[in-house]
Protein backbone atom coordinates (compact mmCIF):
# COMPACT_ATOMS: atom_id res chain seq x y z
CA UNK A 1 0.00 0.00 0.00
CA UNK A 2 2.82 2.41 0.83
CA UNK A 3 6.06 3.20 -0.97
CA UNK A 4 7.95 5.06 1.74
CA UNK A 5 6.15 3.98 4.91
CA UNK A 6 5.94 0.62 6.63
CA UNK A 7 3.37 -0.20 9.29
CA UNK A 8 3.41 -3.01 11.80
CA UNK A 9 0.79 -4.05 14.35
CA UNK A 10 1.54 -6.24 17.35
CA UNK A 11 -1.31 -6.65 19.82
CA UNK A 12 -1.84 -3.18 21.32
CA UNK A 13 1.05 -1.44 19.55
CA UNK A 14 1.20 0.01 16.07
CA UNK A 15 4.51 1.08 14.50
CA UNK A 16 5.10 3.51 11.64
CA UNK A 17 8.53 3.20 9.99
CA UNK A 18 9.64 5.95 7.60
CA UNK A 19 11.82 4.23 5.01
CA UNK A 20 13.75 6.43 2.57
CA UNK A 21 17.19 5.42 3.71
CA UNK A 22 18.91 6.66 0.55
CA UNK A 23 18.04 10.24 1.62
CA UNK A 24 18.17 9.59 5.37
CA UNK A 25 14.39 9.27 5.57
CA UNK A 26 13.76 12.85 4.44
CA UNK A 27 10.11 13.78 4.08
CA UNK A 28 8.92 14.50 0.56
CA UNK A 29 5.26 15.16 -0.23
CA UNK A 30 4.55 11.51 -1.03
CA UNK A 31 6.01 10.39 2.30
CA UNK A 32 4.05 13.01 4.20
CA UNK A 33 0.83 11.88 2.50
CA UNK A 34 1.61 8.25 3.36
CA UNK A 35 2.41 9.22 6.95
CA UNK A 36 -1.03 10.78 7.25
CA UNK A 37 -2.73 7.71 5.78
CA UNK A 38 -0.79 5.39 8.10
CA UNK A 39 -1.67 7.55 11.10
CA UNK A 40 -5.36 7.52 10.17
CA UNK A 41 -5.24 3.75 9.78
CA UNK A 42 -3.68 3.15 13.20
CA UNK A 43 -5.79 5.80 14.91
CA UNK A 44 -8.95 4.01 13.74
CA UNK A 45 -7.73 0.64 15.06
CA UNK A 46 -9.82 0.07 18.21
CA UNK A 47 -7.38 -2.24 19.99
CA UNK A 48 -4.24 -0.14 19.64
CA UNK A 49 -3.08 1.85 22.64
CA UNK A 50 0.39 2.96 21.54
CA UNK A 51 1.75 4.25 18.23
CA UNK A 52 5.52 4.19 17.69
CA UNK A 53 7.07 6.35 14.98
CA UNK A 54 10.63 5.64 13.90
CA UNK A 55 12.97 5.67 10.92
CA UNK A 56 14.47 2.79 8.96
CA UNK A 57 18.14 2.01 9.48
CA UNK A 58 20.49 3.42 12.11
CA UNK A 59 21.61 6.69 10.53
CA UNK A 60 18.46 8.76 10.65
CA UNK A 61 15.09 9.06 12.31
CA UNK A 62 14.06 11.73 9.81
CA UNK A 63 16.67 14.06 8.34
CA UNK A 64 14.10 16.78 7.65
CA UNK A 65 12.13 17.93 4.64
CA UNK A 66 13.16 17.05 1.11
CA UNK A 67 15.23 20.09 0.14
CA UNK A 68 14.65 19.64 -3.60
CA UNK A 69 10.90 19.92 -3.09
CA UNK A 70 11.34 22.70 -0.55
CA UNK A 71 13.31 24.73 -3.10
CA UNK A 72 10.30 24.69 -5.45
CA UNK A 73 7.65 25.61 -2.88
CA UNK A 74 5.95 28.99 -3.19
CA UNK A 75 4.88 31.51 -0.56
CA UNK A 76 1.22 30.51 -0.64
CA UNK A 77 2.07 26.81 -0.28
CA UNK A 78 3.49 27.60 3.14
CA UNK A 79 -0.03 28.50 4.28
CA UNK A 80 -1.33 24.98 3.63
CA UNK A 81 -1.64 22.62 6.65
CA UNK A 82 1.18 20.35 5.42
CA UNK A 83 3.46 18.89 8.07
CA UNK A 84 2.14 21.23 10.73
CA UNK A 85 -1.38 19.87 10.25
CA UNK A 86 -0.28 16.23 10.32
CA UNK A 87 1.91 16.75 13.38
CA UNK A 88 -1.03 18.33 15.17
CA UNK A 89 -3.03 15.17 14.48
CA UNK A 90 -0.20 13.13 15.99
CA UNK A 91 -0.22 15.35 19.07
CA UNK A 92 -3.98 14.97 19.41
CA UNK A 93 -4.01 11.22 18.81
CA UNK A 94 -6.14 9.16 21.19
CA UNK A 95 -3.19 6.75 21.45
CA UNK A 96 0.08 7.33 23.28
CA UNK A 97 2.63 8.31 20.62
CA UNK A 98 6.33 7.55 21.01
CA UNK A 99 9.11 8.81 18.75
CA UNK A 100 11.97 6.31 18.68
CA UNK A 101 14.83 8.44 17.37
CA UNK A 102 17.19 5.83 15.98
CA UNK A 103 19.39 8.45 14.31
CA UNK A 104 19.48 12.09 13.24
CA UNK A 105 16.28 14.09 13.77
CA UNK A 106 16.68 17.40 12.00
CA UNK A 107 14.22 20.10 10.99
CA UNK A 108 10.90 18.44 10.19
CA UNK A 109 12.22 15.24 11.77
CA UNK A 110 12.86 16.99 15.07
CA UNK A 111 9.43 18.59 14.83
CA UNK A 112 7.85 15.19 14.20
CA UNK A 113 9.44 13.89 17.40
CA UNK A 114 8.33 16.99 19.33
CA UNK A 115 4.72 16.28 18.32
CA UNK A 116 4.83 12.85 19.96
CA UNK A 117 3.99 12.32 23.62
CA UNK A 118 7.30 10.67 24.47
CA UNK A 119 10.74 10.54 22.83
CA UNK A 120 13.54 8.00 23.14
CA UNK A 121 16.80 8.79 21.35
CA UNK A 122 19.96 6.91 20.54
CA UNK A 123 22.98 8.64 22.09
CA UNK A 124 24.55 9.11 18.66
CA UNK A 125 21.51 10.91 17.20
CA UNK A 126 21.96 14.53 16.20
CA UNK A 127 18.89 16.61 16.99
CA UNK A 128 18.07 20.16 16.01
CA UNK A 129 16.24 22.75 13.96
CA UNK A 130 18.71 24.07 11.35
CA UNK A 131 16.08 25.72 9.11
CA UNK A 132 17.60 29.21 9.46
CA UNK A 133 20.61 27.93 7.48
CA UNK A 134 18.19 27.88 4.53
CA UNK A 135 16.75 31.34 5.34
CA UNK A 136 13.45 29.84 6.55
CA UNK A 137 12.12 29.07 10.01
CA UNK A 138 10.83 25.86 11.61
CA UNK A 139 7.30 25.63 10.24
CA UNK A 140 5.87 22.38 11.58
CA UNK A 141 5.43 23.41 15.19
CA UNK A 142 9.09 23.60 16.18
CA UNK A 143 9.09 27.23 17.34
CA UNK A 144 6.21 26.53 19.72
CA UNK A 145 6.70 22.96 20.96
CA UNK A 146 10.44 23.29 21.53
CA UNK A 147 9.95 26.50 23.52
CA UNK A 148 7.29 24.89 25.70
CA UNK A 149 9.47 21.85 26.23
CA UNK A 150 12.91 23.27 27.06
CA UNK A 151 12.27 26.96 27.70
CA UNK A 152 12.57 30.14 25.64
CA UNK A 153 16.30 30.70 26.05
CA UNK A 154 17.46 27.23 25.05
CA UNK A 155 14.91 27.04 22.24
CA UNK A 156 16.06 30.36 20.78
CA UNK A 157 19.68 29.26 20.96
CA UNK A 158 18.94 26.07 19.04
CA UNK A 159 16.73 27.81 16.47
CA UNK A 160 18.79 30.96 15.89
CA UNK A 161 22.16 29.21 15.72
CA UNK A 162 21.07 25.91 14.17
CA UNK A 163 22.82 24.14 17.04
CA UNK A 164 22.65 20.34 16.95
CA UNK A 165 22.74 18.30 20.13
CA UNK A 166 23.21 14.58 20.72
CA UNK A 167 20.82 12.26 22.50
CA UNK A 168 22.51 12.59 25.89
CA UNK A 169 22.32 16.40 25.81
CA UNK A 170 18.70 16.20 24.63
CA UNK A 171 17.88 14.07 27.68
CA UNK A 172 19.69 16.48 30.01
CA UNK A 173 17.63 19.48 28.88
CA UNK A 174 14.34 17.58 28.71
CA UNK A 175 13.94 17.38 24.94
CA UNK A 176 13.82 13.57 25.03
CA UNK A 177 12.50 11.29 27.71
CA UNK A 178 15.45 8.92 27.57
CA UNK A 179 18.73 8.53 25.68
CA UNK A 180 20.41 5.14 25.33
CA UNK A 181 23.04 3.39 23.24
CA UNK A 182 21.72 2.47 19.82
CA UNK A 183 21.99 -1.22 20.65
CA UNK A 184 19.67 -0.71 23.64
CA UNK A 185 17.04 1.32 21.81
CA UNK A 186 14.59 -1.54 21.24
CA UNK A 187 14.88 -2.79 24.81
CA UNK A 188 14.28 0.71 26.20
CA UNK A 189 11.31 1.18 23.90
CA UNK A 190 9.80 -2.18 24.89
CA UNK A 191 10.17 -1.32 28.58
CA UNK A 192 8.44 2.02 28.11
CA UNK A 193 5.62 0.52 26.06
CA UNK A 194 5.06 -2.31 28.53
CA UNK A 195 4.91 0.17 31.40
CA UNK A 196 2.19 2.13 29.62
CA UNK A 197 0.25 -0.98 28.65
CA UNK A 198 0.23 -2.13 32.28
CA UNK A 199 -1.89 0.87 33.24
CA UNK A 200 -5.64 1.31 32.89
CA UNK A 201 -6.62 2.23 29.33
CA UNK A 202 -9.06 4.96 30.31
CA UNK A 203 -6.70 6.48 32.88
CA UNK A 204 -3.94 6.76 30.27
CA UNK A 205 -6.28 8.53 27.84
CA UNK A 206 -7.55 10.90 30.54
CA UNK A 207 -4.07 11.72 31.83
CA UNK A 208 -2.83 12.54 28.32
CA UNK A 209 -5.87 14.70 27.63
CA UNK A 210 -5.59 16.70 30.84
CA UNK A 211 -1.85 17.32 30.47
CA UNK A 212 -2.16 18.42 26.84
CA UNK A 213 -5.22 20.60 27.28
CA UNK A 214 -4.24 21.92 30.69
CA UNK A 215 -0.97 23.50 29.59
CA UNK A 216 -2.76 25.99 27.34
CA UNK A 217 -5.32 27.31 29.82
CA UNK A 218 -5.17 29.07 33.17
CA UNK A 219 -4.50 27.01 36.29
CA UNK A 220 -8.07 27.12 37.64
CA UNK A 221 -9.45 25.82 34.34
CA UNK A 222 -6.75 23.16 34.15
CA UNK A 223 -7.54 21.98 37.68
CA UNK A 224 -11.22 21.78 36.77
CA UNK A 225 -10.33 19.61 33.74
CA UNK A 226 -8.33 17.38 36.07
CA UNK A 227 -11.22 17.13 38.52
CA UNK A 228 -13.72 16.22 35.80
CA UNK A 229 -11.37 13.65 34.32
CA UNK A 230 -10.87 12.09 37.74
CA UNK A 231 -14.64 11.91 38.15
CA UNK A 232 -14.86 9.87 34.96
CA UNK A 233 -12.01 7.61 36.11
CA UNK A 234 -13.71 6.99 39.46
CA UNK A 235 -16.77 5.62 37.66
CA UNK A 236 -14.81 3.10 35.59
CA UNK A 237 -14.55 -0.65 36.04
CA UNK A 238 -10.78 -0.28 35.66
CA UNK A 239 -10.65 1.85 38.81
CA UNK A 240 -12.43 -0.92 40.71
CA UNK A 241 -10.03 -3.52 39.31
CA UNK A 242 -6.95 -1.41 40.07
CA UNK A 243 -7.86 -0.69 43.68
CA UNK A 244 -9.09 -4.24 44.29
CA UNK A 245 -5.88 -5.71 42.89
CA UNK A 246 -3.82 -3.46 45.16
CA UNK A 247 -5.75 -4.55 48.22
CA UNK A 248 -5.47 -8.20 47.19
CA UNK A 249 -1.73 -7.79 46.53
CA UNK A 250 -1.90 -8.92 42.90
CA UNK A 251 -1.39 -7.39 39.48
CA UNK A 252 -4.51 -5.81 37.97
CA UNK A 253 -6.04 -7.31 34.86
CA UNK A 254 -7.47 -4.27 33.15
CA UNK A 255 -8.31 -6.07 29.93
CA UNK A 256 -11.03 -8.02 31.75
CA UNK A 257 -12.23 -5.06 33.79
Amino acid sequence: MFQYIKTEISEYVGTIIIDRQEVRNALNKATIDELQMALNELEAHPELRVIIITGAGERAFVAGADIKELHERTMLEALMPGMQGIYRKIEQSSKVTIAVMNGNALGGGCELALACDLRIAANHAKIGLPELNLAIIPGAGGTQRLTRMIGRGRALEMILTGKLIDGAEAERIGLVTQAVDGSSLKEATDQLVNSILSKGTLAVKLAKMVVNKGQDVDLDTALLLEKLAQTIAFASEEKQEGTTAFLEKRKPNYHKA
